[in-house]
């Protein structure tokens, strides 16, 4: 990765490379096209200027009067374009005859010689024209223009000329202006690029391309390798993420639309409430949902950045799932319990040995002791005796001695025994049952002058009933139908009521049934009975 990694260019050096390129060509080819307008147009002033002398010229009567030998007014065209050549600043005005010799020049020593360089025989023959060649006094670009005298007839013809090293000289300078301006352009492009690339980074958290799009790639796979169900939409509704997990659920709802992405969320699943949490922007945790009979927990909670909400994302799981996870929870904590309350207990007899044995009184020892493992082997006894289930008699036997700790004293009635049940199903199902039950009459009796807990059980016709009575503080006639509700509570704290929830739905699992009758001051009985087949060991 590290190899791969060390040949990635930045972003900010991408963008700066392209936007240089990119304004450098630009700049180029603008260059390139200015430069040859320029240089079309300024050769085009100069054809123009040079005409328009040589067209003023040929119009003067000084120059008509020089041709027709006017006495003394051929010496008076050589000061005149003399005049003309400096005022113009061109490179030379030459008026000749119609055999083309020279009746003006700038070098006064070539008046009287012939016309040098070739393209003067258009113009003495009437046509006006721009030429380019090279003279006695260099290279230049002439205009050629034909004299007539005051009837039409042709007498002679004049040649401006412009240096054409004058007309290199304008371009060079022309496109040195252009050169600046397209450096100052390329600079100009190179700290933009720079800004530009350092605001898009900020705005990318400043990660580069390759760090997002692996960060982009983990992501979807951690979305797909949880066990939950994810379904996530945008701010108008539009499903945009459906994970493995979710999808395998809508499969078993028979949901076989293959790909919802880009749906509708109320066209894929109709009556869900994730639109509703777009518009109350408030989570919605721990929800049931039924999707085409299959029965999920799910949690909704909106998309919330810089204080808008860009959409709801909603994780579930099949509740029976959940279900099984929690039953395992509850047993496992009511087993843990048990064990708990069996280790203080025998350390707190063990403290009471530990004293007596300081203080020598060694006849009480034997009398503690003895009293000890006849109480443990009358109540160990019993239970064992008439409990044929090890887990189960277990179980009894920790809630006794959690009622000891609580100061909670405990007798149970045996009317037949118990058999062993018939799976281990049935005997987690009923630890869940009696250790939520318990549980809330400990804590019932535990604010009265009474404490105590009688429970009974019996076994016939295949029914297993179970009778818990405490003499407890009671409940409401108005609270009975409740108390079975999830997350209905007297108890102060959050993440309460959901033992008596978890005990009905125990109870309904075991097609069973419970009733409660209970008296305000006196205290609360439990009756539940429930179908309890034996297994093959109690036959």
């Amino acid at each position: 990765m590290k190899t791969l990694q060390k040949y990635r260019f930045k972003l900010s050096t991408i963008i700066i490379i392209f936007v240089c390129t990119v304004v450098t060509m630009s700049l180029l080819i603008t260059d390139l096209l200015i430069t040859n307008t320029t240089s079309e147009t300024i050769e085009n002033q100069l054809e123009d200027k040079a005409i328009t002398i040589s067209r003023s010229i040929a119009e003067s009567k000084i120059v008509k009067d020089g041709l027709t030998d006017v006495p003394d007014e051929e010496i008076s065209i050589q000061e005149y374009t003399t005049n003309i050549q400096q005022a113009s600043d061109v490179l030379f005005v030459v008026v000749m005859d119609m055999e083309g010799i020279r009746k003006s020049h700038p070098d006064v020593q070539k008046i009287g010689k012939h016309f040098i360089g070739g393209d003067e025989q258009r113009a003495l023959n009437g046509e006006e024209y721009i030429s380019r060649s090279t003279g006695t006094l260099g290279k230049s670009l002439r205009a050629f223009t034909p004299i007539y005298d005051n009837k039409q007839n042709q007498i002679g013809a004049v040649a401006v000329g412009i240096s054409l090293e004058a007309v290199t000289a304008s371009i060079q300078q022309s496109h040195r202006k252009i050169l600046i301006g397209s450096t100052v352009g390329v600079l100009i492009g190179i700290i933009g690029a720079f800004l530009l690339a350092r605001y898009i980074k900020n705005s990318l958290f400043g990660l580069e391309p390759y760090a997002i799009a692996r960060i982009h790639e983990e992501r979807n796979i951690m979305l797909h390798s949880v066990h939950e169900g994810i379904i996530a939409i945008d701010r108008t509704g539009t499903i945009i993420l459906v994970n493995k997990s979710a999808r395998r659920i809508f499969k078993e709802a028979s949901l076989k639309k293959s790909d919802p992405n880009g749906m509708k969320i109320s066209d894929f699943l109709p009556g869900t409430r994730l639109e509703d949490v777009l518009i109350s922007q408030e989570a919605e945790l721990d929800q049931e949902q039924l999707i085409n009979g299959v029965s999920i927990i799910t949690n909704r909670v909106p998309l919330i950045v810089n204080g808008h909400v860009v959409g709801a994302i909603a994780t579930f799981r099949d509740k029976t799932e959940v279900n099984q996870l929690a039953e395992q929870l509850t047993g496992v904590q009511m087993y843990a319990d048990t064990l708990r309350a069996q280790s203080h207990e025998f350390k707190n007899q063990l403290q009471v040995l530990l004293g007596l044995i300081k203080m020598e009184d060694y006849e009480e020892v034997t009398h503690f002791i003895s009293k000890l493992v006849d109480h443990q082997a009358d109540e160990i006894g019993s239970v064992t005796k008439y409990i044929k289930d090890p887990i189960f008699a277990g179980f009894i036997i920790g809630k006794m001695s959690y009622a000891r700790e609580s100061h909670v004293s405990i007798a149970i009635d045996f009317e037949t025994e118990i058999p062993q049940a018939g799976s281990p199903e049935i005997t987690h199902e009923l630890i869940t049952i009696l250790g939520n039950i318990i549980d809330n009459a400990i804590d019932s009796v535990s604010k009265s002058e009474k404490q105590e807990i009688r429970m009974t059980f019996s076994y016939i016709d295949d029914l297993l009933s179970m009778t818990i009575a405490d003499t407890g503080e009671g409940i409401p006639e108005d609270k009975l139908e409740d108390i079975f509700l999830k997350g209905h509570t007297s108890k102060d704290g959050k993440h309460r009521g959901f033992g008596l929830f978890l005990t009905r739905q125990s109870i309904d699992k075991l097609e069973g049934s419970i009733d409660v009758d209970s008296v305000l001051g006196e205290g609360t009985t439990f009756t539940i009975i429930v179908p309890f087949d034996q297994g093959e060991d109690s036959l």
